[in-house]
C-alpha cells in the first residue's frame, strides 16, 4: 500500500478508498482474483456495487502499474514492481491457481527481437506460463 500511495501522491492521483481496497483485496492472495469476485466482497462491504465501479478502479490500478491482468484467467492480481517500467511474465499453476510474476529481459529482449525479423513492432506483452508449481508438486 505504501508505494501505491507513494505512486498516486507523486503523481498527484486520487488513492480513493475503493482503488486502496480493490488493490488490498487483489494483494490478498496469490491467486489472481475476478471482477465479479472483487464485486462480491466490496458489497459485503459497502464501497462499490456496480461493475462499471470496479472495472474503473482495475482499470486505474493497471493503467498506474500496480496491478496486471491474467488474460487467460480473465483476473488480476498484484505487480510485483508497482510503478516502475518492467516487462514481466508469469507463472499460473494448473493445480492450486497461485501465480507469480517473474521479470527476465532475456525472455520479452527475445521476443522482441524475434517479432522485429518478421516486421512487427512489439508495444505490450504478457506472457502466461502454465504448469505445476513446487509446493502442488510436493504434494
Amino acid at each position: 500500500m505504501a508505494a501505491a500511495e507513494a505512486l498516486c501522491e507523486a503523481k498527484g492521483l486520487r488513492f480513493t478508498p475503493l482503488r486502496r481496497r480493490v488493490l488490498e483485496l487483489i494483494w490478498s492472495s496469490h491467486k489472481p482474483v475476478g471482477a465479479y469476485a472483487l464485486l462480491d466482497r466490496l458489497r459485503t462491504e459497502e464501497l462499490g456495487s456496480a461493475p462499471p465501479t470496479v472495472y474503473r478502479a482495475l482499470d486505474f490500478l493497471i493503467e498506474h502499474g500496480l496491478i496486471h491482468r491474467i488474460e487467460r484467467m480473465n483476473a488480476f492480481i498484484g505487480c510485483s514492481h508497482p510503478g516502475e517500467q518492467h516487462r514481466g511474465f508469469f507463472l499460473i499453476c494448473g493445480e492450486c491457481g497461485n501465480a507469480e510474476e517473474l521479470e527476465s529481459e532475456g525472455v520479452s529482449e527475445s521476443i522482441t527481437a524475434s517479432a522485429s525479423r518478421h516486421g512487427f513492432t512489439a508495444r505490450d506483452m504478457t506472457l502466461e506460463v502454465t504448469g505445476t508449481c513446487a509446493e502442488c508438486r510436493r504434494a
